[in-house]
């Protein structure tokens, strides 16, 4: 799908439950031994990036200051579809809710502080039913 107003619509956001945490290291070991256990993972300049669930996360020894929870959108976006991540952002944005968006190949995710992620929860919902600028 990569009509935009279809996108927003069709989103029903559904929180998966964990906590997860983002993490980085240039540590070629150390980032060998999370990758199986990450959600997601991304090579930067600066090290490796990951996804970790909570648990792995402390028993690797990352910081884990930052508990985030992940809402996934299950609208199936389109890769070049335009405009969904930009909805999302500015509506949480709108609220106080800070957001890190990674897509995947069928749907988009959204991680926001876990203390947050009811009234994050219930924002995406209102913008899903057209209740609110995104």
């Amino acid at each position: 799908m990569r009509d935009t107003a279809a996108m927003i619509a069709g989103m029903a956001p559904v929180a998966d439950g964990a906590t997860w945490h983002f993490c980085t290291t240039a540590d070629a070991e150390l980032a060998a031994q999370a990758r199986p256990k990450a959600l997601a993972s991304f090579v930067e300049a600066e090290g490796m990036s990951l996804v970790l669930p909570e648990q792995e996360a402390s028993a690797l020894g990352f910081a884990t200051d930052l508990p985030m929870a992940r809402i996934t959108l299950t609208v199936q976006s389109a890769l070049d579809g335009v405009g969904l991540t930009a909805a999302v952002a500015t509506a949480l944005a709108g609220e106080g809710i800070p957001c890190n968006m990674v897509a995947g190949y069928h749907h988009d995710h959204v991680f926001v502080p876990v203390a947050q992620a009811e009234r994050a929860l219930e924002v995406l919902r209102r913008l899903a039913r057209g209740e609110m600028d995104g």
